[in-house]
């Protein structure tokens, strides 16, 4: 039986989180209604939060990001439309990786071994050059290797080893991408 008032009850963020997620709430119409050749100012906005942006970086305005303080993109990468970032623990993603649209990537879940069901943070790694196909969803703690692939509807819920190449639910290797 889940103890559901203990996990109500219980101090899932700090107060500075709560205001900072407070504050995103309020910026993040700067983000989401910007034109979408505007990536600099996505960039800038994303900074201003705390995110560690590189260059060149194409983020388009309907994606949503839940803690840009949370976010860590290398030069070169684009996160395409309506992708879902819950980044409640630490996303890193890296140089010249693409998120297409509709990914979901997600660093949060709860331990259902104990009572109170607490929520779990974890960090998550799409290493450089990876491409994770539109909605495709990366699970808690499933971090993706240097120039992987996860399909189209791929669900990787364990890690995908570098240059492999997943698909299906729960995702599995399909192919090898080429050392090249």
């Amino acid at each position: 039986m889940i103890d559901v008032e203990s996990n109500r009850q219980s101090r899932k963020y700090s107060p500075r989180t709560q205001l900072a997620r407070v504050l995103w709430a309020l910026g993040r119409p700067l983000f989401f209604f910007s034109p979408r050749p505007l990536w600099g100012w996505r960039r800038f906005i994303l900074r201003s939060f705390g995110a560690q942006i590189g260059r060149e970086v194409h983020i388009y305005p309907s994606v949503r990001i839940l803690m840009p303080w949370n976010l860590e993109v290398g030069d070169h990468s684009a996160v395409g439309d309506r992708a879902y970032l819950y980044n409640i623990g630490k996303l890193t993603i890296g140089a010249q990786a693409t998120i297409s649209h509709q990914a979901h990537i997600c660093c949060g879940t709860h331990d259902h071994r104990l009572q109170n069901f607490p929520l779990v943070k974890t960090p998550i790694t799409i290493g450089d050059g990876a491409w994770i196909c539109a909605d495709a969803f990366i699970g808690p703690g499933a971090n993706v290797g240097k120039r992987a692939i996860v399909a189209a509807r791929g669900v990787a819920v364990s890690d995908v080893p570098a240059e492999a190449i997943v698909g299906g639910n729960p995702a599995r290797q399909i192919g090898q991408r080429d050392s090249g």
